[in-house]
């Protein structure tokens, strides 16, 4: 039995990979997205990653299907109670920005496409830093209040505005984030290390880094002269163009064979293994992607090779 992590300072607890819904609506249409779904959670896994806006970047979408499949698939399985639902606020199309007025009626919005009567972890998509964390801190803690939300959280925010969130909140007594979702992997390190780090770290908060994979990059599957047919290929090719790039790959491809373990398996064991991080989120279009990504629960990365790989993405 695969243990569950305890999120934060929450009453959550994950599967340590949490299965990102970005692709589906778009890369993975519904029949594909529920059978990835059954299987993640049929070998253990609890912690699905929305957000408002997952996909409305596709041609045809509005916003909002990610959590619509997500929605269709907790009714048709009744299993509304065993999974950890996590989605977003401030990208959707109709609810842009982090106003008090838009946070709720977004949040509505969300629970009316995920078929539920709460949402168990709501984050801060992208912070708006003219509007003030007393609004935003304000808004959330009535959504907890009211039994909409459980829990709340926040991405794409810098150290300072976290901060003042948490400071704000511990001084008025009102919901206090948990958790923080930042951008952060074995080729992204200085989006997280530092400051963020150190406020999650003092502050109790669980990290749940986005882009653990790095767009696919730390799959391996992306080589000199290979060519991928992906939607994100071409945030991952500009990885092979560096040093840091080259070096990780290396790095993984000798503790991959030590395991005899896949590359992507081995990333997301090395930043598991980081401080303050809870579940990295990786998402897979179609249910062979998913092994690779669920090993991570399993793997145990000596501290040899924890400092070889820390090394080479330095």
């Amino acid at each position: 039995m695969i243990s569950l992590r305890k999120l934060g300072s929450s009453d959550l607890e994950v599967f340590p990979l949490a299965l990102g819904g970005n692709v589906f609506g778009w890369t993975a249409d519904q029949e594909q997205s529920f059978a990835v779904l059954d299987a993640y959670t049929a070998a253990g896994g609890n912690f699905v990653d929305s957000a408002d806006s997952y996909s409305a970047w596709v041609e045809g979408n509005q916003g909002g299907e990610s959590e619509t499949i997500i929605g269709k698939w907790i009714k048709a399985r009744g299993n509304r109670s065993d999974v950890v639902i996590a989605t977003k606020v401030s990208q959707h199309p109709d609810y842009q920005g982090l106003s008090a007025a838009n946070i709720k009626a977004a949040a509505d919005a969300s629970l009316r496409r995920l078929g539920t009567d709460h949402i168990d972890l709501y984050y801060t998509h992208f912070d708006q830093p003219e509007v003030p964390v007393e609004e935003i801190i304000g808004a959330l803690d009535e959504l907890v209040r009211a039994g909409k939300v459980r829990h709340i959280a926040a991405s794409n925010i810098s150290a300072e505005r976290l901060q003042e969130s948490l400071d704000f909140s511990d001084r008025e007594g009102l919901a206090r984030y948990v958790a923080l979702q930042p951008h952060y992997n074995l080729v992204s390190r200085d989006t997280y290390e530092g400051g963020l780090e150190n406020v999650a770290e003092r502050s109790g908060l669980a990290a749940v880094p986005y882009y653990a994979l790095a767009s696919g990059f730390l799959t391996g599957k992306y080589r000199p002269g290979t060519t991928v047919d992906s939607a994100r290929a071409q945030g991952a090719v500009r990885h092979l163009e560096t040093e840091r790039g080259q070096r990780v790959l290396t790095a993984l491809d000798e503790v991959a064979r030590a395991h005899d373990a896949e590359v992507a398996t081995v990333a997301l064991a090395w930043l598991a293994a980081q401080p303050t991080v809870t579940a990295p989120i990786a998402s897979a279009r179609t249910v062979e992607q998913l092994p690779a990504l669920l090993g991570v629960a399993e793997l145990r990365l000596t501290e040899e090779e924890l400092g070889k790989l820390t090394r080479a993405s330095a």
